[in-house]
């Protein structure tokens, strides 16, 4: 692996370890997995098993090689795409023309895509990137269609707020289109990578400090880093599938 592609899988994996540990000292979900319905039996149970696995899965992806990552992987995987069709979409179907509804569920595809680049699954290999672009281009619509809600996640020391609002979108839908073109691929994803770290560290990291009982804001700074190590892997990807392609 390239340094790009080792800092990217670390990103990922430490932010997997974080929010299982964050579940097991709330007792609650993480957006990753959306709370059971009321007809699960057991509920105090879940969270603190599927933070235990979280934690389990991210430290083998870190630290495992070969049979033992891809095993994790293939757990996680499983884990988040039972999420998406049995918790995030029934809720978001069920409100279907409120466009914010589908964000956690396109962020739950996006994690799923971020495993697939993680793992390196080269049957299914075209869905990470497709599912991490499609996440941003999503993201980026949603910056002006809820422009004056995003702007006020913008730090108040930064001046023009809805300046930097229109701005990250444009970059987001264009970072995701760039990430579903092979010639573009490597750039847009690295580009991606950068802004999604910085974001991590002038507004997530600030504001899940400004409330750490907050679960969304704290799990939204692991959320950022993973999808930004997501990226830097797939910059390292796209690079060498390219240059086997030259080869």
């Amino acid at each position: 692996m390239t340094g790009t592609s080792t800092l990217g899988r670390l990103f990922f994996a430490t932010s997997i370890v974080a929010l299982g540990i964050r579940q097991l000292l709330t007792g609650e979900f993480v957006r990753l997995v959306p709370p059971l319905p009321a007809w699960i039996p057991w509920h105090p149970f879940w969270p603190y098993l599927v933070g235990v696995v979280l934690i389990v899965a991210g430290a083998a992806i870190g630290i495992g090689t070969g049979r033992m990552a891809r095993w994790a992987s293939l757990v996680l995987g499983a884990m988040i795409l039972f999420a998406f069709l049995f918790l995030h979409l029934p809720q978001a179907a069920a409100d279907p023309l409120v466009g914010f509804r589908w964000t956690n569920p396109c962020k739950a595809l996006a994690m799923l895509g971020a495993v697939i680049l993680v793992a390196g699954f080269r049957r299914v290999s075209f869905l990470g990137p497709l599912f991490l672009g499609g996440f941003m281009i999503l993201g980026g619509i949603q910056h002006f269609v809820y422009a004056d809600f995003v702007a006020q996640l913008v730090p108040a020391w930064i001046p023009g707020r809805h300046a930097w609002t229109y701005f990250t979108g444009v970059a987001l839908i264009a970072g995701g289109v760039g990430m579903l073109i092979p010639k573009t691929a490597r750039l847009a994803a690295l580009m991606s990578g950068i802004m999604m770290f910085l974001w991590v560290v002038l507004l997530h990291i600030p504001r899940a400090l400004a409330d750490l009982s907050d679960i969304g804001e704290t799990s939204g700074v692991f959320e950022a880093l993973a999808l930004s190590g997501a990226a830097f892997i797939l910059a390292d990807r796209r690079d060498r599938i390219r240059g086997n392609a030259a080869a």
